[in-house]
C-alpha cells in the first residue's frame, strides 16, 4: 500500500490531487478499506464451515452421482479421511439430502420390491418368479446392511418348484455372504439372528438350511460345533454366554477377594461351571400298603344270603307233567308241627356273601425341573510369591507362610460358593509367576510432536498466532503511519498555548497565598462544604486567569467540547 501511493504521489497529473485534503482523506479510506479487507479475510479464514455427514458406506456408482448432484447445486462438499463419507456444510445437510433423495440417490447395491413396479405387459410366468426372487433377496439384504458390523450383503436363495407329490417335494435353501467392516468381528449370536431372520422371511425354510459366510471365506453358521468340545458342545450360543458369565463371575469374585491380600497382579484364576441346561418333567404315583380295617376307611359295604329247595319238577315233559297233581295221600311220617297230611320239604343249599371296600392310600406327584442348574463348579486359584525390594533396588521373592496360603484356601471356598455334596472342587497354589524378579515395564511415551490431541491443539494456535502477526503488521506498517499526521495535528490544535505553564504556576502561588491567608483568619475548622465551596472558587479563579490571559485557550476547549462541525 505504501509503494503504491509513493508510485501516486510521483506522477505529475496526480501531484495536486495528493496534495489536497481530499485527496489525503481518499489515500487514507482507500488504506482502512483495504485493512477492513485483510481483516474480513482473515476472520473468514478462521471462521471455516463446520462439516457433516452427508452420506456414508455408499458405492463406488453412487459416490459418483451424488458428487455430480452436488455439484449441479453449487454445495461445497468434502471426502473424510478414506473416502467413506461425504461432508457437507452443516446447514445444508438436510437440504441437500432430501433434494438427493427426490432424485433417487443413492441408489444402493441392492434391488427390492420396487422391481415388481415396472413389470412389463406380456411377461412370462418364470420371469415374473425370476423378478420375485431377486426382489425378495435386495430385501433380506438392505435388512442385513442394517447391523453396524456389515457393510455389504449378498443372499441367494434357491425356491424349488412346487410339487404335488409329497416324495418329490423340497426344502428350499440359503446362502448369504457378509462383507463386515475393517476392524470389526460378528458374534455367534447375532449370526444366529441373521439365520433367523433369513428363515423366517422364506416359506418352508428351515433355520438349518440357512449358510452365513463372511468375506474372508470362514464358515459363520457351522451347527456342527466341531470346535467345541465337553458338555458345551450341545450348546446354543445363549447357553454358551450364560456358562461363560457364571464363569467369569467366579473368577471376578475369587480374584477381587485374594488381591486385597497379595496385591494387583499376583493373583490368577479360572473357574469351569457344570451347568445342567436339561428341563425335566416327572410324574409319580405312589401307593402305600393297606392299613389295618380299624384304621382305613370304609368306602361301600355289600352283603346277600340266598337259599334254594330241594323240591323239583318230576314227570316225563310234554302235556301229562303239566296237569295239576292229584289228591295228595297221607305221608307215613309228618314234620312235627306240620298239619295231617301236608307234604314234608326236603332241606337244600344256603349262599350268604358279604363285600366291603376299603380307601386306598396314593400319592401322586408333578415334579418340573427348571433348566439352567449348576451341577458342579471347579476352581483353578495361582497365588505369585511375595515380592520384596530393599534399600539397594534389589528384588528378592519368597512364598507365603503356611497360615496364609491357609486363609487364601478359606477364602477361595466361600468366594466360589463351595458345595461339597454338589461334587465342586477347587485347588490354591503359590509359585512364582515368570519374570516376577525384573521391574515392572513402563509404557512407552509418546512424544509431544507425535502425540494427535497436542499436534490439533498446536495447529489452532498457530492459526491465532499467524492472524495477531498478520494484524499487528498491519497496523506498526499501514495504520500507525496513517494516523500519525492526524495525532500530530490534534496535539497542536488541543496543546497549551505559549505561557500557559507560567501562568498556572501564578495562579497556583495567588490561591495557595490566599489559603493562607484564610487559614489565619478562621479560627473555626472549615466543614466539608466550606471545603468544596472553596476548591470550587479556586478552579473558577484559575479558569478566569487563563481566560483572561489567553482566550484561544477557552476557544480551543470549547470547540473540542463541542466536536467538529
Amino acid at each position: 500500500m505504501a509503494v503504491a501511493e509513493e508510485l501516486t504521489l510521483n506522477t505529475p497529473a496526480a501531484e495536486p490531487f495528493m496534495q489536497s485534503a481530499l485527496g489525503k482523506n481518499f489515500l487514507r479510506g482507500l488504506a482502512v478499506a483495504a485493512v477492513l479487507a485483510v481483516v474480513l479475510a482473515l476472520w473468514m479464514w478462521n471462521q471455516q464451515p463446520e462439516y457433516r455427514v452427508l452420506f456414508a458406506n455408499f458405492t463406488d456408482r453412487d459416490g459418483g452421482a451424488i458428487t455430480g448432484a452436488l455439484d449441479q447445486m453449487n454445495i461445497k462438499h468434502k471426502f473424510a479421511e478414506g473416502g467413506g463419507a461425504i461432508l457437507v456444510p452443516a446447514d445444508q445437510v438436510h437440504d441437500a439430502r432430501l433434494k438427493l433423495a427426490a432424485q433417487g440417490l443413492p441408489k444402493g447395491g441392492n434391488v427390492g420390491f420396487e422391481l415388481m413396479e415396472n413389470q412389463k405387459l406380456g411377461v412370462s410366468q418364470f420371469l415374473e418368479q425370476v423378478n420375485f426372487q431377486r426382489a425378495l433377496e435386495g430385501e433380506l439384504a438392505r435388512s442385513v446392511e442394517s447391523l453396524a458390523a456389515v457393510n455389504t450383503v449378498r443372499v441367494h436363495l434357491a425356491l424349488p418348484k412346487p410339487s404335488v407329490f409329497v416324495r418329490e417335494q423340497q426344502k428350499p435353501t440359503a446362502s448369504v455372504l457378509l462383507n463386515l467392516h475393517p476392524g470389526r468381528a460378528i458374534d455367534p449370536g447375532q449370526v444366529s439372528a441373521i439365520v433367523h431372520l433369513v428363515a423366517s422371511s422364506v416359506p418352508e425354510l428351515l433355520p438349518a438350511n440357512v449358510t452365513v459366510v463372511d468375506q474372508a471365506g470362514t464358515l459363520l453358521s457351522d451347527t456342527s460345533k466341531k470346535g467345541v468340545t465337553g458338555n458345551a458342545k450341545n450348546l446354543d450360543p445363549n447357553q454358551l454366554k450364560y456358562v461363560q458369565q457364571l464363569q467369569e463371575s467366579v473368577v471376578s469374585r475369587v480374584e477381587s477377594i485374594i488381591t486385597a491380600i497379595v496385591g494387583p497382579g499376583n493373583v490368577r484364576a479360572e473357574a469351569t461351571a457344570d451347568v445342567d441346561f436339561s428341563q425335566v418333567e416327572q410324574a409319580a404315583e405312589t401307593y402305600k400298603p393297606n392299613s389295618p380295617p380299624a384304621a382305613s376307611t370304609m368306602r361301600s359295604q355289600q352283603s346277600s344270603e340266598a337259599g334254594a329247595s330241594s323240591q323239583a319238577a318230576a314227570g316225563v315233559p310234554g302235556a301229562l307233567s303239566n296237569q295239576p297233581p292229584g289228591a295228595a295221600g297221607a305221608p307215613l311220617t309228618a314234620a312235627p308241627g306240620a298239619a295231617p297230611g301236608a307234604a314234608t320239604p326236603a332241606p337244600g343249599p344256603t349262599r350268604k356273601d358279604s363285600t366291603i371296600n376299603y380307601e386306598v392310600d396314593k400319592t401322586v406327584r408333578y415334579e418340573q425341573t427348571g433348566m439352567g442348574g449348576l451341577r458342579r463348579l471347579s476352581v483353578a486359584v495361582v497365588v505369585n510369591y511375595r515380592r520384596t525390594v530393599d534399600k539397594a533396588g534389589k528384588v528378592s521373592v519368597k512364598p507365603l507362610s503356611a497360615a496364609e496360603v491357609a486363609q487364601i484356601d478359606n477364602l477361595v471356598k466361600e468366594a466360589m460358593g463351595y458345595n461339597k455334596d454338589r461334587g465342586d472342587s477347587y485347588s490354591v497354589v503359590n509359585s512364582p509367576f515368570n519374570g516376577v524378579d525384573k521391574p515392572a515395564e513402563l509404557p512407552e511415551v509418546i512424544p509431544l510432536w507425535r502425540d494427535p490431541m497436542y499436534l490439533s491443539l498446536a495447529k489452532e494456535i498457530g492459526k491465532f498466532l499467524i492472524t495477531a502477526l498478520i494484524l499487528l503488521y498491519l497496523y506498526l506498517k499501514i495504520v500507525r503511519p496513517m494516523m500519525r499526521p492526524v495525532m500530530r495535528k490534534i496535539e497542536e490544535v488541543s496543546g497549551p498555548p505559549p505561557g500557559f505553564e507560567r501562568l498556572a504556576e501564578e495562579a497556583a502561588k495567588e490561591a495557595a497565598k490566599k489559603e493562607e491567608e484564610e487559614k489565619i483568619d478562621e479560627v473555626i475548622l472549615p466543614t466539608p462544604e466550606d471545603e468544596e465551596r472553596r476548591i470550587y472558587q479556586e478552579n473558577l479563579d484559575l479558569a478566569r486567569g487563563v481566560a483572561r490571559a489567553d482566550p484561544r485557550v477557552v476557544a480551543n476547549v470549547i470547540k473540542s467540547w463541542i466536536g467538529p462541525q
